[in-house]
């Protein structure tokens, strides 16, 4: 999949969960490129235009910890319930070195799931995650 296919995709599943939900679930998203010699933001959504970027580390560190110990392949995923404020509360992993991060800038995973609507909100997340394990972002 190409940048621009897997930007698109995953405004169509964050919009259909936010239907599903009934709110924005993720407030905020970020598409980025991370190798161990370097990251890049390939694509950012969200609230905080002007700062994200200088806070991108900070706000990842609830996500990293899970990073560095996991494996992860195309389309493999995670939470962070208790991340809240800007660090980010979920990541899908697109490609070799791409990654899609997910935030609620307001309500952390666990305020998240306590909605009824949760359960069918998250369907279009896992399906998101199925189309990058099946063609991943190169």
């Amino acid at each position: 999949m190409n940048l621009e296919d897997a930007r698109s995709v995953v405004i169509i599943a964050l919009g259909r969960m936010n239907s599903l939900y009934q709110q924005p679930v993720f407030d905020e998203w970020v598409l980025a490129k991370l190798t161990s010699e370097q990251g890049a933001i390939l694509y950012y959504q969200g609230p905080r235009v002007d700062s994200f970027k200088s806070k991108f580390i900070a706000d990842s560190v609830p996500l990293r910890a899970e990073l560095g110990k996991s494996q992860l392949h195309p389309g493999d995923f995670f939470f962070a319930p208790e991340a809240c404020g800007t660090h980010f509360d979920a990541c899908i992993r697109l490609g070799p070195v791409s990654y899609l991060f997910c935030n609620n800038t307001t309500r952390s995973m666990t305020d998240i799931r306590r909605s009824p609507l949760w359960l069918n909100a998250q369907k279009p997340f896992v399906d998101l995650a199925a189309k990058f394990q099946a063609d991943p972002l190169l």
